[in-house]
């Protein structure tokens, strides 16, 4: 990676568009101690996060989190921040960190087999035209290359240049690497805002088939159901960002308008409760808490006649 890419830094911002997590889970993991609160980051605080994003993408829970991170701290010594010092990965079940070519279970310390069922299929195959290596390492370049892409978009976006840059930044990730999902959401943004239904929703799509558990996508394409008048389809979207998050307070505020848009009380009474506890000082918290009144005051109302 080049210097200038290690030494740049991140505003919080740029760090939320590049992750696609919301302020609030932010937040949260900060208010946890997963991670120190800072309004810049740099590449290291950005490893870290995107490892924390994956291991809470694959349901790791917080208190398990913790015990890695202290288990790491106390068994490799030289070890300052293992979420950016060490890779850490997970297939949703068990965790792993790969330490001096191989991979150790970090509670316990035990070395494991690095062979996965699909590593094992490769050495049975007949050797590739290219060694593995040579292929893994264009692959992480073009990865690369197409991430650097992607976040010349979000500056051009953030720095108020004309828009037309910021779509050509993105285009040019997609380009590289078709399934770069944060471009195309950002691309698909952009058409949404300029109610290109159709480019936004193929943006979107192509996304989710790149990821399919980016809660981002579905919220997005969630919003552009809505603002067609699609509100089942919709539903259905910020149902799948909240399989794929949980916690996605702006998923549960959507939600919550629907139902009640559409004289289901009690369901948006649910969700508007969910939003408040995700994110209780939100932008919209004074909204939810107004709303949350009135249908509790129309309740009284009715089971008083």
């Amino acid at each position: 990676m080049q210097a200038e890419s290690l030494s740049r830094s991140y505003t919080r911002d740029q760090v939320l568009r590049l992750l696609g997590v919301a302020e609030s889970v932010l937040a949260r993991w900060e208010e946890q101690g997963l991670v120190a609160p800072a309004r810049e980051y740099g590449f290291r605080e950005l490893v870290a996060l995107r490892t924390l994003r994956e291991l809470r993408r694959n349901r790791i829970r917080v208190e398990r989190i913790r015990l890695i991170l202290a288990a790491l701290r106390s068994r490799l010594r030289d070890v300052d921040d293992p979420l950016s010092d060490l890779k850490i990965f997970t297939d949703g079940r068990k965790v792993a960190v790969q330490v001096d070519g191989g991979k150790m279970e970090p509670l316990s310390g035990q070395l494991l087999f690095d062979f996965d069922r699909a590593e094992i299929r490769r050495m049975l195959e007949f050797p590739a035209s290219r060694p593995a290596q040579t292929q893994a390492r264009e692959q992480a370049a073009r990865a690369h290359e197409a991430e650097t892409w992607f976040e010349k978009g979000v500056q051009a976006e953030q720095s108020g240049l004309a828009i037309e840059t910021a779509v050509k930044a993105y285009q040019k990730a997609i380009e590289i690497d078709p399934d770069q999902a944060s471009a195309l959401v950002n691309l698909g943004t952009i058409h949404y805002n300029q109610h290109d239904w159709a480019k936004a929703e193929d943006c979107y799509r192509r996304a989710l088939h790149a990821r399919p558990d980016y809660a981002l996508a579905h919220f997005n394409l969630g919003n552009l159901y809505d603002e067609t008048g699609h509100w089942h389809k919709a539903l259905e979207q910020y149902l799948a960002a909240l399989a794929a998050q949980p916690d996605y307070p702006d998923a549960h505020y959507n939600i919550a308008l629907l139902h009640q848009t559409h004289g289901e009380p009690l369901k948006a009474v649910r969700h508007w409760r969910a939003y408040l506890k995700a994110d209780p000082h939100g932008h919209w918290a004074a909204i939810a808490r107004r709303e949350l009144a009135r249908l509790r005051d129309a309740a009284v109302v009715l089971g008083s006649r």
